[in-house]
């Protein structure tokens, strides 16, 4: 096992600032080459903090024109102010991802091509919580609404990442999507929810080809998402918690990198990583089909005829 592995497995080391460096230092000479996306537009929802802000700060960076995609645009302005003060050409647009109607209503609006769609919009309600379709807010926000937007998009789109997490190595595909039938706990159905995106990751590299799919986890940033949904969590580990730049740094990669890396895989820190460690959360055929016809109806989409990929 070598040590990037073992990180990895250790969790506590590979998720924090300390696996970022190891394998910051290993890395072979493959960062994006400066202006990488000069000409090209991207898309960033949840871009007005944390990975999302981090994100798009990078990718301008790059010299990708951004689009901002955020639930309340007057929120927003002082983060565009700040982004805009270091450079980089920025479009601040009001898409809800939760809402379909919101969604649907965004997507018509785009009309040219863009490079990458970047699914970063995250929530952790306290309480269940439903959206504006009567969808639970996790489920909408972290996957409708993503799936939405994207078959909408598709004939635009070069390269789709999701942005999942770590949490979702605990949970299994869930029988119950819409969290009604047991106690809700809100890390739970954030965990569930990112392990719907990452086990249906395959089934939509097949059904969006040659568009480029890619999930990837941050490993535990220190974000004000982080803070107000695990305060305690933030509390004991924050010495050891990665900077918003360095969790999304995987993401950018992913962006930017050319060739476009390999599609339908799982990523943390530029390697393809496993999608199961625990055998109670591995997924079937029959589960993952159940789960994306499940979420492509409740998106208001037709139900792809071919097989899924076992």
């Amino acid at each position: 096992m070598t040590l990037d592995t073992l990180l990895d497995r250790l969790v506590v080391l590979g998720y924090t600032r300390l696996g970022y460096k190891y394998r910051a230092r290993t890395w072979p000479s493959d960062d994006p080459e400066p202006q990488a996306l000069k000409g090209k537009t991207v898309i960033v929802t949840g871009a007005r903090t944390g990975l999302g802000k981090a994100t798009a700060a990078a990718l301008a960076n790059l010299g990708a024109t951004v689009r901002l995609a955020v639930r309340d645009p007057a929120k927003a302005q002082d983060a565009l102010t700040e982004l805009q003060s270091n450079g980089g050409t920025y479009i601040l647009d009001q898409c809800d991802v939760a809402d379909l109607t919101s969604v649907r209503h965004y997507a018509s609006t785009i009309e040219e091509p863009i490079h990458a769609l970047i699914h970063n919009a995250g929530v952790m309600p306290p309480v269940r919580t439903e959206s504006p379709q009567g969808h639970e807010l996790t489920l909408a926000t972290h996957v409708l609404g993503p799936l939405l937007l994207t078959e909408l998009l598709k004939h635009h789109l070069s390269r789709v990442i999701f942005v999942a997490s770590g949490g979702m190595y605990t949970q299994p595909l869930p029988e119950d999507p819409e969290y009604r039938d047991a106690p809700y706990k809100p890390a739970v159905a954030y965990a569930r929810t990112k392990r719907i995106q990452v086990d249906l990751t395959p089934l939509m590299a097949t059904h969006f080809a040659p568009t480029t799919i890619a999930t990837m986890h941050p490993g535990w940033s220190h974000t004000p998402g982080l803070t107000t949904s695990l305060p305690t969590f933030t509390r004991l580990t924050g010495p050891l918690l990665r900077t918003p730049a360095q969790g999304a740094d995987t993401t950018i990669w992913l962006a930017a990198t050319d060739p476009a890396p390999p599609t339908g895989n799982f990523w943390h820190d530029r390697k393809p990583r496993p999608t199961h460690y625990l055998p109670h959360t591995k997924s079937t055929t029959t589960t993952r089909t159940a789960t994306w016809t499940y979420c492509q109806t409740q998106a208001g989409l037709p139900t792809p005829t071919y097989p899924p990929p076992k």
